[in-house]
């Protein structure tokens, strides 16, 4: 059977290719690594996903990269194609799944005081069972903090009201 179409990479545009390593860096303890400095950057989260007994399995985690905006690597085209700079509309955004060692709180705590905007915080979704904060990061890319409900989550009263507010079906947990 052929491979599908798979989702190999993500990366965030930066005019600061640099400081925008050191931003992610910092906020999620990520490796990152300049391939070359300043021009691009992998973000390489770690690890490899989890068999249900807790050893590696062998699918590792997806990469991810920064690039420059002036550059707009691997873009061929010299200046590189329009479509690079920050989004002035809608745009895509990033999930991450918050580690069992770390916080929703705690990474937005990072993130707001390395120069990002807190979107959101502590919000329960219960169609997916988890809850999610976020922040926009200083070259305008948006990430979504994403933290598992378990078995028995407990939305608080706000959180089921915001639920509510939206016009969402069955917002009790």
């Amino acid at each position: 059977m052929p491979q599908p179409n798979t989702l190999i990479f993500v990366d965030f545009p930066s005019p600061d290719p640099a400081a925008a390593a050191k931003f992610y860096g910092d906020v999620f303890g990520w490796v990152v690594e300049g391939r070359p400095d300043h021009v691009f950057y992998r973000i390489v989260p770690g690890g490899f996903f989890p068999n249900p007994d807790g050893s590696d399995s062998e699918v590792g985690n997806l990469h991810m990269g920064i690039f420059s905006t002036a550059l707009a690597p691997p873009d061929p085209n010299d200046p590189p194609a329009h479509g690079t700079a920050a989004p002035s509309g809608p745009a895509p955004r990033v999930y991450i799944l918050v580690g069992d060692d770390d916080s929703e709180e705690a990474i937005l705590e990072r993130a707001e005081r390395n120069g990002a905007t807190v979107l959101w915080r502590g919000l329960y979704w219960k169609e997916f069972n988890g809850y999610h904060g976020a922040f926009r990061d200083p070259w305008g890319s948006v990430v979504i903090l994403w933290s598992k409900g378990g078995d028995a989550p407990s939305p608080t009263a706000e959180q089921l009201a915001w639920h509510a507010s939206k016009g969402y079906p069955d917002v009790t947990a």
